[in-house]
């Protein structure tokens, strides 16, 4: 069978269906295909795009199609979901090659026999979308080609941009009355994160962070000023051909304005200049803010980007212990320190709500907790459908028991940073919340006015990085210190 972007797309997507993560699935695809770099991507974007958008292509198939989305074949499900994905959200596929494309998958991967419904269904949505001419390019392909004809693959150097944006658009998604599941179809959430949203934000606020969580991801990196400048790395990468920009406020961080392939060949990777790192999460160390000398311990530290932030942070002099219970994570951080030359790091390798050891040793400690990950949906496009409420709960017990640990560790009048990349109170405000009403001799201490951490600090006194007002993962940090 012909290697095509869609056909390896239904390829990963039947795997993640069948329980494979998102991004190993396609990691592991892309290593065995043949692909050209511009293929490359649009396999990448459709596979995201449609792992993200699953609830949304349901919805359609459920209104447009005889038999509802769960009464489909499952792997007929996935054609219609590709093809539905390209007609609502790359408007520069034309629809012919949507259209025509996905009933060859039908008919090459066993279901010839039903390639008319896909080929009804999408036909379907064309015409509710009132775009004549497009209505008129399926018909006029159709009568060339056939119903099975086939769009070369020249045609898949497309753009993920809404299809709303044309004047003639009609959206043919009828959405619910009840404000959760509107916003659940309409932008492919689970119910009870958005109730969760809702309750925090209000409605427009929630839509916004939506529909900022539904776009990829920047690429951000964090210069490693022990061994390059910002402006060196900036320049290099000009040279090269690739644009960045600074990230206002953040003193290490460089963002990516361009798609940079693949990220250890870009210059100075292995010279240990930079390392990839979110803007949210470059504010986690500085909100810590180790000074030269100091032990800081990191209660969960694998892979190790903080980690090694800490040590740039206190000129790589003194000790950072790095803590976390997975071997294979920590072989990661070790490589990366490697790479960086940064010599401070000590790895202790175990459940750190176990470790006794450290007990009045830490000047400084963070517990950047395991979470539900709700401020980097855009990361991780298949977590807002593996999250349940019963997972946050698990989550938030471990959270807890780290926090409480982890406390013991601070040394009198140092310093304690809790931190999560999520956006649900009860992994954020409410542990900190908890554990201050149960420790009574901590208190939450805000970050000094010059620290990069500042302009997220709540009227509560924690950091709270909204995506779509930063820019960047959501992320919510506490610093605390003992009264």
């Amino acid at each position: 069978m012909t290697q095509t972007p869609r056909q390896l797309a239904f390829e990963a997507l039947r795997s993640i269906h069948r329980g494979a993560f998102a991004d190993v699935e396609l990691d592991r695809i892309q290593r065995q295909s043949t692909l050209s770099p511009v293929d490359r991507r649009f396999l990448t974007q459709l596979v995201y795009g449609v792992v993200r958008r699953q609830r949304t292509l349901d919805a359609l198939i459920d209104q447009l199609g005889k038999k509802s989305s769960q009464q489909q074949p499952p792997d007929l499900r996935l054609i219609l979901h590709l093809g539905l994905y390209q007609l609502r959200y790359f408007t520069h596929v034309p629809v012919s090659a949507a259209v025509n494309t996905s009933v060859d998958l039908a008919k090459q991967n066993g279901f010839a026999k039903l390639a008319g419904v896909v080929n009804g269904i999408l036909r379907q949505y064309v015409r509710l979308t009132g775009n004549e001419n497009a209505t008129s390019e399926v018909a006029l392909a159709e009568s060339k080609a056939g119903v099975m004809g086939t769009v070369g693959e020249q045609e898949d150097r497309a753009i993920a941009q809404s299809s709303a944006t044309s004047p003639a658009w009609t959206d043919p998604l009828k959405l619910p009355a009840d404000p959760v599941q509107r916003l659940g179809v309409l932008h492919s959430y689970p119910d009870w994160i958005v109730d969760v949203w809702l309750h925090q934000f209000g409605v427009e606020e929630t839509e916004k962070l939506c529909e900022w969580l539904n776009q990829p991801p920047a690429i951000d990196l964090r210069v490693n000023v022990l061994k390059a400048t910002v402006e060196q790395v900036q320049q290099a990468m000009a040279d090269a051909g690739i644009q960045t920009q600074p990230i206002a406020g953040l003193p290490q961080a460089l963002r990516l304005l361009d798609n940079p392939g693949n990220i250890q060949e870009l210059p100075g990777f292995a010279a240990g200049w930079w390392m990839v790192q979110d803007g949210s999460a470059q504010l986690v160390s500085h909100l810590l803010d180790p000074q030269p000398g100091e032990t800081v311990i990191d209660a969960c530290a694998a892979p190790g980007g903080k980690t090694i932030h800490i040590a740039e942070l206190m000129g790589d002099q003194g000790i950072v212990w790095a803590c976390d219970k997975t071997p294979s994570r920590l072989r990661k951080l070790r490589q990366n320190c490697d790479r960086l030359e940064i010599h401070s790091v000590h790895i202790r390798t175990g459940d750190s709500r176990t470790f006794d050891e450290f007990t009045n040793q830490g000047d400084r400690v963070l517990v950047d907790a395991p979470c539900s990950g709700l401020g980097t949906l855009h990361r991780h496009a298949d977590a807002r459908w593996r999250q349940t409420p019963e997972t946050v709960a698990e989550l938030t017990q471990l959270q807890t028991e780290l926090l409480n640990q982890a406390a013991t560790w601070v040394k009198s009048g140092g310093i304690l940073v809790y931190a999560t990349c999520t956006l649900h109170p009860a992994e954020n405000e409410q542990q900190i919340e908890k554990f201050l009403a149960t420790h009574p001799d901590w208190r939450l201490q805000p970050p000094a006015p010059t620290s990069p951490a500042t302009p997220t600090v709540t009227l509560q006194g924690w950091c709270k990085v909204l995506p779509h007002h930063h820019q960047m993962d959501g992320f919510f940090m506490a610093r605390l210190t003992r009264s």
